[in-house]
């Protein structure tokens, strides 16, 4: 198996990709897995690795190898946004044939991605997760992407047969109502946070659930919001306590908590309906 890894955000550490293929030939000394990381991943251009132009040819020079049987995200970071229409537009039918993996900022052209009907599109541990104190978030990943071990997976995407979907919530808030917004309807929406002040987390609850096109989903769950800054005044709501109370207003059902974040916990969630 080969396994393309882009980075379609911030810069990537070379450091970083060592430990990746280091430890992906020690899980698979026989070389049955190969992990490729594109050249331009390296890339400097202020924030970002590359220009824009530059990481959308990565992007596509993986997606359109049909040698490649995979896309794995780099990292997050920014940026993958400014690169997803030149993405589309280049995207050839060999694409549809890999599967993709990433999480936070990748979430921008996992949604394009999904919206085009591409079947194997999941959220999910990057290869930055490799940094880790604990390395199960890499592993878990990997395990997905060679045989779909079910043990990847968010535990609730096997119960009740619904499609699912996941995002980080700055993400998603920016995608509505461009033309990367998949269509969720009927879907579980799994959202997880990072680093972001609660007041923040309650205003992009607001955005999101304000919108026609997500009052249309199954319902939502609530990954873990990490790395709080402490707000003054406290703003004294926990994120479930939030995320309940836009919900109800929306009129979606608050499904309980998703087993997503920006940690080595972080597990899998396919796009669309899990087909184990």
């Amino acid at each position: 198996m080969k396994i393309g890894v882009v980075a379609a955000s911030s810069r990537y550490d070379i450091e970083t990709a060592r430990k990746a293929r280091t430890r992906v030939a020690e899980l698979y000394p026989d070389g049955s897995v190969q992990l490729e990381i594109h050249p331009g991943a390296f890339g400097k251009w202020g924030h970002f690795a590359g220009e824009d132009q530059a990481r959308a040819d990565a992007f596509l020079q993986i997606a359109n190898d049909p040698r490649y049987d995979a896309l794995w995200f780099a990292r997050g970071g920014y940026g993958s946004c400014r690169i997803a229409e030149a993405v589309v537009a280049g995207l050839e039918p060999a694409a549809r044939k890999k599967a993709y993996l990433g999480y936070s900022d990748a979430g921008s052209l996992l949604a394009a991605l999904y919206r085009l009907g591409f079947p194997e599109v999941a959220h999910g541990p990057m290869t930055g997760d490799v940094t880790r104190d604990d390395p199960a978030a890499f592993e878990r990943a990997l395990d997905w992407l060679v045989r779909c071990d079910k043990t990847a997976l968010e535990p609730s995407v096997t119960m009740g047969g619904r499609p699912t979907a996941a995002f980080n919530l700055t993400i998603l808030s920016a995608l509505l109502g461009t033309s990367l917004e998949p269509d969720l309807t009927g879907h579980v929406l799994m959202l997880e946070e990072v680093s972001e002040a609660l007041y923040r987390i309650d205003r992009l609850f607001f955005h999101i659930t304000s919108q026609p096109s997500i009052r249309r989903v199954a319902g939502i769950r609530l990954g873990r919001c990490s790395d709080v800054p402490e707000n003054d005044p406290a703003f004294d709501q926990t994120p479930e306590e939030i995320a309940r109370y836009w919900c109800e207003r929306a009129g979606i059902p608050f499904l309980g908590a998703a087993d997503i974040g920006h940690d080595a916990a972080n597990r899998v969630v396919p796009f669309g309906r899990w087909r184990g």
